[in-house]
């Protein structure tokens, strides 16, 4: 596993996602009016999730390579991320709908942890 305080930690949402790929978390939590969708038919609301760990990454010499990815946890077990790119190149319909839902989403505090280190 790779530790994010080691040298070989990952710099990339590429490598991010590819983790989390690896360990079955790899349901994308899309936003619609409904609420955020893993692509089982159901809506979730923010009380019903918990953001565990969140990566920011920006790009060394593009604006546009700006990104934020949550890992998040529903309360029925279902685990999965949510990728935005964030600034003036949100890609994300509804802007403000999606970034007003993510922000109502709690965040786990440091007693809880993801069942597997990044």
């Amino acid at each position: 596993m790779i530790n994010a305080n080691t040298p070989d930690s990952m710099n990339t949402s590429s490598q991010v996602m590819e983790t989390l790929r690896q360990h079955k978390v790899d349901n994308e939590f899309r936003w619609t009016p409904e609420g955020f969708t893993a692509g089982k038919g159901r809506a979730y609301q923010p009380e019903e999730l918990t953001i565990l760990k969140t990566f920011r990454f920006e790009g060394v010499s593009d604006p546009a390579d700006m990104e934020i990815l949550y890992v998040i946890r529903a309360k029925d077990g279902t685990m999965g991320y949510s990728l935005d790119a964030y600034g003036a190149y949100s890609s994300h319909e509804h802007e403000e709908g999606y970034d007003n839902f993510i922000r109502r989403i709690p965040e786990a505090g440091h007693d809880q942890q993801m069942p597997f280190e990044l």
